[in-house]
């Protein structure tokens, strides 16, 4: 490789030469390959208009439209997975003191992900809360993120005790995720499990649970208990990550956010990581990996997501059937047999199929709000086939898109399928192929289904 982010070759690569692993001349040809980028970037010239980036600096970085994106992206991203009875969103009038319980909540570093820069004047979890409740206080309960201790928790309990409302910070940081650091668990880290449980137990009402971090965490716990209202998971929510939660536990952002990822139960650590088989064979009790092939139980699910309102779909305009021999392309398959039958099944090989672009075909979809406040969410399409071939994937994302739908109504939207593209998959040969057959288009509960035939 050209470039290595990290130590590696710094600590290597002296050793490799002398032990005539690699050449002077391979790093020669790296460094040519560097540099001729370099210049190509003109970063050894004097700044010009074509050279725009040289010139940034902090003050470009640190702007009020940039905070604001910074905002906007936690509004979108963040993901509700639970709200018993509409618990949220919270009325300012009736919420006069707020305790903000977790050693999260009152860091600014633990805003930040991975690769994180400078943050230009955070704003901690604390200090946002203010802003919306001046009576907030705030107690760690644990020393760290890995809360190796209870010492904390008696001043956490007599903090609770005294709020209206109490949101407990928990999850995941740095010192639990990061290259080089694997996690050993997908619980809670040390006893904040124990934190979250006890604090629940002496509120005047149940609480609200904001988990962080950038990895799947098994909250079954919280999922099941009646006295934690509502879970959020905010991610890493960077410098204006403190501004944004307020927006979003009052009701001023009505959360849209879904999964990016599976949240496996900790019994799926039990799968070695050196496993990386993605479909699952029952015969050796393998479960399989992601969305498109897992089996087992999961904590929430890929694109899994709630809202403050309800939506509902309705599939406008989708095809009823896909002939490929009657395309208006000649020789759209483009080799004998049209088709094969293999162990019973009928497909085609998408490298047979001479015109994938002829195939594609628009999904129109109705997003009815049938709630009382507006929002946006993430809509996601799924495509299965109907006849769940072993091996195949139970189901595969075919797009996505954020609509805006105000309450009382509905919008539009459209979504392209490519057949070829996003409802193909690989066999045991390695080979793309194309089920023909009914398939089933999915939309949160709606389903439209067509055939596809050669």
């Amino acid at each position: 490789m050209d470039v290595n982010c990290g130590s590696f070759l710094i600590r290597h690569t002296k050793s490799a030469i002398e032990k005539g692993k690699i050449q002077e001349e391979d790093i020669n040809h790296a460094l040519y390959n560097l540099f001729s980028v370099q210049l190509r970037l003109g970063l050894f010239e004097k700044a010009s208009e074509n050279q725009w980036f040289t010139r940034l600096g902090p003050s470009n970085v640190c702007t009020k439209e940039h905070r604001e994106l910074a905002a906007e992206a936690v509004r979108q991203g963040t993901v509700l997975l639970k709200n018993d009875d509409s618990f949220l969103p919270l009325k300012r009038s009736e919420v006069s003191h707020i305790a903000m319980i977790g050693a999260a909540a009152n860091d600014a570093y633990i805003m930040g992900g991975d690769y994180t820069g400078a943050p230009c004047d955070p704003i901690t979890f604390l200090k946002g809360m203010q802003a919306f409740v001046p009576q907030t206080t705030v107690a760690g309960g644990c020393k760290n993120v890995s809360c190796d201790s209870t010492d904390g928790f008696g001043e956490a309990i007599e903090a609770a005790k005294r709020a209206d409302i109490v949101v407990v910070i928990a999850g995941l940081n740095l010192t639990q995720e990061t290259e080089d650091l694997d996690r050993v668990t997908l619980l809670l880290p040390g006893k904040q499990q124990d934190l979250v449980n006890i604090i629940a137990s002496v509120t005047k009402k149940p609480i609200v649970l904001v988990i962080t971090g950038g990895g799947p965490v098994d909250v079954s716990f919280a999922k099941q208990d009646t006295r934690i209202a509502s879970v959020l998971w905010i991610g890493y929510p960077g410098e204006v990550g403190g501004q944004v939660l307020p927006e979003i536990l009052f009701g001023e952002y009505n959360p849209g956010g879904k999964l990016p990822i599976t949240w496996y139960p900790e019994s799926f650590t039990a799968v070695p990581m050196t496993d990386m088989n993605m479909r699952a064979d029952p015969l050796r009790g393998y479960p399989g990996r992601t969305y498109r092939f897992y089996t087992g139980d999961a904590v929430y699910g890929f694109g899994y997501g709630l809202s403050y309102t309800k939506y509902s779909y309705n599939f406008l305009q989708g095809p009823n059937r896909i002939s490929l021999s009657h395309s208006p392309v000649p020789g759209l398959i483009s080799r004998k047999p049209a088709y094969t039958r293999r162990d019973g099944l009928d497909y085609v090989q998408v490298e047979d199929i001479a015109s994938c672009e002829s195939l594609v075909f628009s999904v129109h979809i109705s997003v009815a709000n049938d709630g009382a406040m507006d929002g946006s969410h993430a809509v996601l399409l799924f495509a299965r086939s109907k006849s769940r071939v072993p091996g195949f994937p139970l189901k595969q994302l075919v797009g996505f898109e954020r609509v805006y739908t105000a309450a009382g109504r509905s919008t539009n939207m459209e979504i392209k399928v490519d057949p070829c593209k996003h409802m193909s998959a690989a066999n045991t040969e390695g080979r793309r192929v194309l089920l023909l057959g009914s398939h089933h288009l999915m939309v949160g509960d709606e389903v439209h289904e067509f055939v596809i035939e050669a």
